[in-house]
């Protein structure tokens, strides 16, 4: 995802879109860990900041004259492992920012979402770097520059009251949404994922976030129209579905394609008209329909 092409272009819509197919998405280099919601409620049942107490060092024989190192205080602990992964988020924010995300309100959402607890203990070092995880199922956590990207093309300095996400996933995306707009709706398909991310956004207690089990594909009709839609997996083609329920002016940000993927924005002109352009480079997990 970090391939960003400098390519744009336009086509009018309507198109032909009718089938979705997965593409050649590749798998994860890094074994992925069977995720489950006991795991979420370990991760959010750590420290705020994250990362494990450390183990207080076991006494030593009593020598004459000797003093044993002085050890943290659980409380000093805590907020030293706070202000870390703190400075870890902001350093990862910054990062973000040197290429090219400049919406300062996204960029405040992705510094106030703690990563670290969407994702596996075993990979909690890696929480903070620009990189997609795995997260069981054959499922990812997206690279927080594709996440801060896509909320800004969709956004485009407009407020949204009201805004769809495809493929909940783990939640992450989800948290950040909830930051930049009034209410969030996301939609997964994966019985286990879904169950997941309701563990791990819990403890943040966002009043404005509803999730849904099932198919994405189809969106909700029964709350559009939507300010703006945006789709964490790529299918060859974008759901007339989903177009439609695009309120006018909205935009829908999405990755298209199979073993070559494009992020694409697609607003919605008229009531029977959408136009496209292309932006960048991607890799996403394919774009399924039904429910598992």
């Amino acid at each position: 995802m970090n391939d960003r092409s400098k390519t744009t272009g336009g086509s009018t819509f309507p198109l032909p879109l009718s089938s979705v197919t997965g593409g050649g998405a590749r798998k994860p280099t890094t074994p992925a860990p069977v995720a489950t919601p006991q795991t979420a409620t370990q991760n959010a049942a750590r420290a705020v900041g994250g990362a494990p107490l450390p183990k207080a060092p076991q006494p030593g024989p009593k020598l004459p004259g000797y003093a044993p190192p002085a050890t943290r205080s659980a409380p000093t602990a805590q907020r030293s492992d706070l202000m870390a992964t703190e400075a870890l988020r902001r350093a990862m924010v910054a990062r973000v920012a040197g290429q090219g995300v400049r919406d300062q309100q996204v960029l405040a959402a992705l510094e106030a979402v703690p990563r670290h607890l969407f994702i596996e203990p075993a990979l909690s070092s890696q929480a903070y770097i620009d990189a997609s995880l795995p997260i069981g199922h054959h499922q990812t956590i997206s690279q927080p520059y594709i996440v801060a990207r896509m909320i800004e093309a969709m956004r485009d300095g407009k407020q949204m009251n009201r805004v769809l996400e495809i493929g909940t996933g783990c939640g992450y995306q989800a948290a950040v949404l909830a930051r930049v707009a009034g209410e969030v709706y996301s939609i997964e398909r994966i019985k286990p994922l879904h169950e997941l991310a309701k563990a791990n956004l819990r403890t943040l207690r966002l009043s404005n976030l509803r999730l849904h089990y099932g198919d994405g594909m189809l969106g909700l009709a029964q709350v559009a129209p939507f300010d703006g839609i945006i789709l964490a997996a790529a299918g060859m083609e974008v759901p007339r579905a989903l177009l439609e329920q695009l309120a006018i002016g909205a935009r829908l940000v999405a990755p298209v394609g199979g073993q070559v993927q494009h992020l694409q924005r697609i607003t919605r002109t008229g009531k029977s008209e959408w136009t496209s352009e292309t932006l960048e480079a991607c890799h996403f997990v394919p774009l399924r329909p039904g429910t598992a």
